[in-house]
């Protein structure tokens, strides 16, 4: 005879539950070095679908041809740049790693130069050599061994970089893929959200795309645009490292800071050693760039969707701080994301009213003691 079972038998929910978790648990540690440059492609197909299919129209609706254009696009215009930026940090880097491993090789310098500041020069000169004579190689003796810590970081900020580089391949690699099947990728996640939460999870899709786009758009392409304008008058006005003040232009363009900081101490820089014209060329270049912040970017986030700055400054600091490198494009739209959903799940109910009338009425007649 056949055992008719419970209506509820919690043995067999804890079993399911358990294997259920235990398979998401596997397929994340399998997918795991593949997620964020999936993520990352994502945000980039998301940010340039409409361009895709306006490339595909003028190309007689070939898929497969505006999909190697927009790749081809990412790899001149995104992949091939930030690693020639990445090489090159790693490169100039070299020399320190070199200077702080040796014990006896690195000592405090002259400063001759100090001699010509006006009025404070000759002080500055005569107080660094009284530092020195008082005992100051002897102190940089007993900080030097903290300079290994230093070599370390360096050696794991070139790990990062290399892991960075392995996202962007990764990247490339899926975007192509999703454009060539963006459609039935999107088709699959509104699926998914429908699945958990009807009609509202179709709609999280919708918005969490419309604040990838907002970012990308508005965020990261023009602090791009920022860091390549500004890279191209640092290289032209005979700056050293112009690669590395690329790297920290676009750096403090993301993170809201703007090019103000980078471009303004170069101009001083080039009226100190006396190079006036491109001083002032350099300074009108800046003017031009930095009006992008007031301009480019609002324009680019209203396309998308209404973000407050300080959330993105937020995600960057965040995004950095706990993805590293690749946080910088990560921790904005994850923030972004969140803040949308969170705001549409707000908006379901009305705002109340600014008149406290009726919530005094309300505690009166229901929270104070009745006589």
């Amino acid at each position: 005879m056949e055992k008719l079972q419970k209506q509820f038998d919690l043995p067999k929910f804890i079993f399911g539950f358990s294997f259920i978790i235990l398979m998401i648990t596997v397929c994340f540690w399998v997918l795991h070095p593949f997620i964020l440059g999936f993520v990352w492609a994502g945000m980039i197909v998301i940010a340039t679908w409409p361009l895709l299919l306006r490339i595909e129209i003028r190309l007689w609706n070939k898929r497969w041809l505006s999909t190697l254009i927009m790749v081809s696009l990412i790899l001149l215009l995104f992949v091939i740049p930030l690693g020639l930026l990445i090489g090159s940090v790693i490169q100039n880097s070299a020399p320190f790693i070199e200077l702080v491993k040796s014990t006896n090789s690195v000592y405090l310098p002259d400063l001759e130069w100090l001699n010509s500041i006006p009025l404070i020069g000759e002080k500055s000169y005569y107080a660094w050599h009284k530092l020195i004579a008082s005992g100051g190689n002897a102190l940089l003796a007993k900080v030097q061994p903290y300079f290994g810590q230093a070599v370390a970081w360096c050696i794991a900020q070139a790990i990062n970089a290399g892991r960075f580089m392995f996202h962007l391949m990764l990247m490339l690699l899926f975007s192509g893929l999703l454009y060539l099947k963006g459609e039935f990728v999107i088709l699959g996640i509104r699926h998914f959200a429908v699945r958990l939460a009807g009609i509202r999870g179709d709609a999280a899709v919708i918005l969490a795309a419309q604040s990838i786009r907002a970012v990308a758009l508005g965020v990261v392409v023009t602090a791009l645009i920022q860091a390549i304008l500004g890279g191209i008058g640092l290289a032209l006005s005979g700056l050293h490292y112009p690669a590395i003040l690329t790297i920290l232009l676009f750096i403090c363009c993301v993170a809201q800071l703007g090019p103000l900081l980078i471009m303004a101490s170069s101009v001083i820089w080039l009226f100190w050693i006396g190079n006036t014209i491109w001083a002032i060329i350099l300074a009108l270049w800046t003017a031009i760039i930095v009006t992008m912040d007031g301009v480019l970017r609002p324009w680019l986030i209203k396309m998308g969707a209404d973000l407050p700055m300080v959330l993105i400054l937020f995600g960057v600091i965040g995004g950095i701080l706990s993805f590293g490198m690749i946080g910088l494009f990560i921790g904005p739209v994850v923030l972004a994301v969140s803040y949308i959903l969170f705001k549409a799940w707000m908006n379901e109910v009305s705002v109340p009213d600014e008149s406290l009338e009726e919530t005094q009425r309300f505690l009166k007649e229901e929270f104070m003691i009745k006589k």
